[in-house]
């Protein structure tokens, strides 16, 4: 009787303590869980603003550079070579394993995408009837909006949105798009793994300290369950 007792004071204490420490988190675990769920994955990613599978076929007669030339002056073992259309010009595609090259028709390798160029390749894919609000911004450094390849450019549009469309400045092919939608949605993302600089480590001591306390904090409350059960406690009083 004393031990069952002791149990029932343990259980209750750790389930109190818990309830007020780990509480908040399940509350934004359910909340920012439920959001995520409710927003469509492609609104997130901008899908509706942004074409970024649409690609134009090479011009039918179009005379390119033989694949063996392309070898010779990539500098690197290439593992694929790909052509298409880029700015309304054919270029080559040549993934190496130090990066990847873009060459001309003629074999001539291409310099990296300019401002201009970007900008260009940003509106060719935009759905909307709204320009650019700016000029394209050179980014260097990962950011909490943009982790991708770098350096990209950075287009910024006047919609309702705020969607800003980034433009590998290597390869010219749009590598991210980003929207107050996909901002709500990361910002939650962060809450929910407990990442709240980078929103993309899933592994923090943090993550698995609440995790394992809520484990606990169910495991104390099944005990008072059990321990409460009013058809327990009729027997007790009879």
């Amino acid at each position: 009787m004393q031990r069952s007792r002791r149990l029932h004071v343990g259980a209750s204490k750790v389930h109190k303590w818990l309830s007020l420490v780990i509480g908040a988190q399940l509350l934004i675990w359910f909340a920012s869980g439920a959001l995520m769920s409710f927003l469509p994955i492609e609104k997130v990613r901008g899908e509706q603003l942004v074409d970024r599978a649409a690609f134009a076929a090479l011009p039918r007669g179009t005379v390119t550079v033989s694949s063996d030339r392309l070898l010779a002056q990539a500098g690197a073992p290439v593992e694929t070579i790909t052509w298409r259309v880029l700015d309304g010009q054919p270029v080559a595609e040549v993934k190496t394993r130090d990066g990847i090259l873009l060459f001309n028709a003629t074999g001539k390798k291409v310099a990296p995408i300019d401002a201009p160029t970007a900008t260009r390749i940003a509106q060719a894919a935009w759905k909307g009837a709204t320009r650019p609000a700016s000029g394209a911004v050179l980014v260097t450094a990962e950011s909490t909006e943009y982790k991708e390849a770098l350096p990209a450019w950075r287009i910024a549009f006047e919609d309702a949105d705020r969607t800003r469309v980034f433009v590998s400045a290597s390869t010219g092919r749009i590598v991210a798009v980003r929207t107050s939608t996909w901002r709500l949605y990361d910002f939650f993302w962060g809450l929910h793994i407990m990442d709240w600089q980078n929103h993309e480590d899933f592994n923090s001591w943090w993550l698995l300290a609440f995790a394992i306390g809520a484990v606990a904090l169910g495991l104390a409350g099944s005990v008072l369950l059990v321990m409460r059960w009013p058809l327990r406690s009729r027997r007790r009083s009879a």
